[in-house]
């Protein structure tokens, strides 16, 4: 920080006056820091005449929907969609990678304004402002092709991981007449690591969604995993706002129709599935 200059004349930005008593502060100056001290605006959030920020939290380890590419920046599906919905808002996207397992934490300080990165409504319903669905999504297992594990049944005594506080990891805690017959149920921190466990040997299966699953595989180029038929449980992806942010929900909302309608979803889609997954019209 720059000392005062002779005079006693202070810095405008803080609110001090100078030696002539004259309040240099300006009206919007004032109302932020007031906004400030009564916490209803973040402490670097910019001043009226700039450009909203809006930060998507999401989890940078789950490929396609949120990750960090070759390049070292931040990609994925659900990225995408986000900066489209920001640029159309006239809004600043700011990508916030999050613990998934301290997301409601994050949204309820207000480090972000959204989770974003295949988020399972079903089952949360209660606990969110929700946007609408915009794609279906099911939660399936994965094994090794040579495993002879053909069904359910054939995860009896196994070892299964799935990523903590994920959907299928609470699927699994819902339906303990199938969990209950592993031998065991292990939790790790991304999916990265489950599917790195499933290739050494070091688990018999991995739980979780079909889309992140159909990515895995085929970015490994590699015909030694298979997906099982018979499905977990069915459930659709939407964004999560703090419970009672209806204004910016609605923002959202709005402008994922307008995209639908344009083909914006369709063709961020055919990027990253080779098809149009979204359920928006």
């Amino acid at each position: 920080m720059l000392s005062a200059c002779a005079g006693n004349t202070a810095n405008s930005s803080t609110g001090e006056t100078s030696a002539g008593g004259a309040d240099k502060t300006s009206a919007s100056e004032k109302e932020t820091e007031k906004k400030k001290e009564d916490g209803t605006v973040k402490q670097d959030e910019k001043t009226e005449n700039s450009e909203e920020k809006f930060v998507v939290g999401f989890d940078k380890d789950f490929p396609p929907m949120g990750f960090v590419g070759d390049s070292g920046e931040y990609e994925g599906f659900d990225l995408d969609l986000a900066k489209e919905t920001a640029q159309k808002l006239g809004m600043e996207i700011v990508y916030q990678p999050i613990a998934w397992d301290a997301k409601e934490l994050e949204l309820e300080n207000g480090n972000i304004d959204c989770i974003w990165n295949g988020f399972t409504m079903t089952g949360r319903e209660d606990g969110y402002t929700w946007s609408m669905p915009y794609m279906e999504n099911s939660q399936v297992f994965v094994v090794k092709k040579d495993s002879g594990i053909k069904d359910l049944a054939g995860l009896k005594g196994k070892n299964v991981e799935v990523q903590v506080d994920s959907s299928a990891d609470a699927a699994l805690k819902d339906k303990a007449e199938i969990a209950g017959t592993f031998g065991q149920l292990i939790t790790v921190a991304d999916y990265n690591t489950a599917f790195m466990d499933l290739e050494m040997g070091a688990a018999d299966a991995v739980a979780m969604d079909i889309v992140v699953a159909g990515y895995q595989i085929e970015k490994r180029n590699s015909d030694d995993f298979v997906i099982l038929d018979e499905k977990l449980s069915s459930e659709q992806y939407a964004i999560g706002f703090k419970k009672g942010n209806t204004q910016l929900r609605d923002k959202v909302d709005k402008t994922l129709k307008e995209m639908a309608q344009e083909g914006t979803l369709k063709k961020v889609s055919e990027k990253w599935f080779g098809r149009d997954v979204t359920i928006v019209k």
